[in-house]
């Protein structure tokens, strides 16, 4: 480790930065709120201690610039941002590891690192206030909605144009970020796992492959109402029967092809004790690294829903609610992060991302992409219980830090 970076420093900050946004419940860093405006100002004065140039963009997205001999830039992105009643990790360790690796490239370089680096505190990448998760790396990336996105409103009735006007944000210039982008030549990413993986296998750190696309939809089964006393049982039309065929059958399409399905939401019609159900809606979710695996997944999923339907002697219909393409990494990055976990903890492992994350989209805008993982205690986040060891802590910070060094060599070779 470079006697330049400081690891527990991080620690210390993260701390200090739960006792300011946090309460009994967990954090409340939710964006465009007073606290996220308050997390920003404690974020910059921690950055105004840096020769970096600090701005933020048409989107909110805080940028921390340190310029270098070539106008190549390697980024390292996060967001300061969480759910209500959130962890105290998620997101924020991304962004207080990479301010830790601008204190150190800039100490060893005097302040001219070979590329520029920059550091990005993505606006509202939980979507928790508006439930539409990474607005300004969307944005940037020239990718997010606008009708869509001028239409949300909080549960307050408030409306994000109107809520990105009280901190400052012209909703109608927000995609003006895209010009972050320009000299953008590797895009990388530190994150609690949120998932049990490298827990199960009592490793500290991973390289991760990807983000998963999704597929999410709405399946309604239509049967007929009628009376559960005297309605026998081989005349009914029970959507129910149909809908309840489904959880099982998700369970082995994962099992057959990979990735994870859930059922997330059951409701029916009329909703009484007395009554045959007519309606059943599900929801259904499909997520997967692989866009043909993906594919097979839903067609799977969809054929057997006819039979279901048939059996039951109902009829469905498919609503898609959403839908994401697979966002595999970058082959080299993810050899060099790999290489630098090895090196600083002496095993790594490789795996995909179930949930989305800012990585996604600056992949999707043609950034050559990596992120890493750092293991959750009890596997969970998006609740006040997640945590990760102190030592995992610093590790990541340190193989991080070891991955941006690499990143710029390979910066520099391309």
């Amino acid at each position: 480790m470079s006697k330049l970076l400081n690891p527990k420093r991080t620690v210390a900050e993260l701390k200090e930065l739960r006792a300011l946004t946090g309460d009994d419940n967990g954090a409340q860093r939710v964006a465009f709120t007073p606290m996220w405006v308050k997390t920003r100002a404690w974020l910059r004065k921690k950055l105004e201690a840096l020769p970096v140039e600090i701005h933020t963009d048409a989107a909110g997205n805080l940028w921390s610039t340190l310029r270098g001999e070539s106008e190549k830039s390697l980024l390292i992105g996060g967001h300061m941002d969480s759910v209500p009643n959130g962890g105290w990790l998620d997101g924020c360790l991304n962004v207080m590891a990479g301010v830790e690796i601008l204190r150190r490239i800039s100490a060893q370089y005097s302040g001219k690192p070979p590329v520029t680096v920059r550091l990005v505190d993505w606006a509202d990448e939980e979507g928790a206030r508006f439930g539409k998760s990474l607005f300004g790396s969307s944005a940037c990336s020239g990718n997010l909605d606008m009708d869509e996105a001028r239409g949300l409103k909080d549960k307050d009735g408030i409306r994000l144009p109107d809520a990105l006007n009280e901190v400052g944000i012209n909703f109608d210039r927000v995609k003006d970020s895209g010009k972050e982008l320009k000299n953008a030549a590797a895009y990388l990413e530190l994150h609690i796992e949120q998932g049990p993986v490298l827990l199960d296998l009592d490793l500290p750190l991973g390289a991760v492959l990807g983000t998963f696309g999704v597929e999410r939809h709405a399946i309604t089964f239509h049967g007929q109402a009628a009376h559960s006393g005297s309605t026998p049982m081989n005349r009914r039309k029970d959507a129910f029967l149909a809908a309840a065929k489904m959880s099982p059958f998700i369970y082995s399409l994962a099992e057959q092809h990979g990735g994870v399905c859930t059922i997330g939401s059951c409701t029916t019609k009329p909703g009484i004790v007395t009554s045959v159900v007519e309606e059943c809606r599900i929801t259904l979710d499909q997520r997967h690294l692989d866009k043909a695996k993906l594919e097979r997944l839903y067609w799977d999923a969809r054929d057997a829903s006819e039979q279901f339907a048939e059996d039951a002697n109902a009829e469905v219909s498919w609503e898609r609610l959403w839908q994401i393409a697979p966002r595999p990494f970058n082959d080299d990055l993810i050899a060099l992060c790999d290489e630098s976990i090895r090196e600083t903890c002496g095993k790594s492992h490789r795996l995909p991302s179930g949930p989305l994350h800012d990585a996604a989209e600056v992949a999707r805008a043609g950034v050559p992409t990596v992120m890493m993982f750092v293991q959750s205690l009890h596997g969970l986040s998006h609740n006040k219980i997640e945590d990760t060891k102190e030592e995992h802590l610093e590790l990541c910070v340190t193989a991080f830090d070891k991955l941006a060094e690499k990143a710029m060599t390979w910066m520099k070779s391309r």
